[in-house]
């Protein structure tokens, strides 16, 4: 009972932040329709895509979504500027848990991350190294839960780290880049193709998770 209860104010924690997130996103928008926002930030030059990419970083150690400041950082830099900002902050998240979890070892996520994401993605390591590693990142598990676990395995070294994670994104934003565009644009050709990438990367995350759940079994 407890720990069902524990489960159902960690959802509602999430559902919480999710919540306030779209709040940001809307508000954001409104006060940026007519680019003012989007104008002054980029005025700062590289303090502004410095403070961007730091911003992703930081956003990306958390359980917190990070598609919102995505978005956000499409409109304020445009689609090629902004999804590279975004992919450069997961990989400095990367590189900061791994170094992190090195260092501080079990207790520093030990509240973030459940037992069954642990064994699934250790599973996968142990069983087929970097491979098995890029897997893990292709799974329905949260991108700063399997940097945590990756990164307090000894086996895993920094290159492959750092490359799976940087690799294992990319489709990601390509997505979502596509879906911005779709709806910005309304053009519904790139909502569509967006979509369809969309789709792929959760009919293979489903599919390599069953596989993780029954080999674990």
């Amino acid at each position: 009972m407890k720990r069902q209860n524990t489960k159902e104010k960690n959802y509602g924690g999430l559902t919480l932040i999710l919540i306030l997130s779209i709040g940001l996103i809307i508000l954001f928008f409104y006060l940026d329709r007519q680019n003012q926002l989007s104008t002054l930030i980029r005025t700062w030059g590289l303090s502004g895509v410095l403070l961007s990419i730091l911003l992703m970083a930081a956003l990306c150690m958390t359980p917190i979504p990070s598609e919102g400041l995505v978005i956000i950082l499409f409109k304020i830099f445009g689609i090629y500027e902004g999804a590279l900002f975004s992919w450069l902050g997961s990989i400095f998240s990367s590189l900061a848990i791994f170094y992190l979890a090195r260092y501080f070892g079990q207790g520093f996520f030990k509240k973030l991350i459940t037992p069954d994401r642990f064994d699934t993605v250790d599973h996968w390591i142990r069983k087929k190294g970097t491979i098995g590693l890029l897997i893990a990142r292709l799974l329905p598990i949260p991108a700063f839960a399997v940097n945590y676990i990756a990164g307090v395995m000894p086996s895993v070294k920094l290159w492959p780290y750092v490359w799976t994670a940087a690799l294992s994104i990319i489709p990601y934003y390509v997505g979502a880049a596509l879906v911005y565009v779709g709806v910005a644009k309304s053009t519904w050709i790139w909502l569509a193709v967006g979509g369809v990438i969309f789709l792929a990367f959760w009919g293979i995350s489903y599919i390599l998770s069953k596989k993780a759940n029954n080999s674990l079994l």
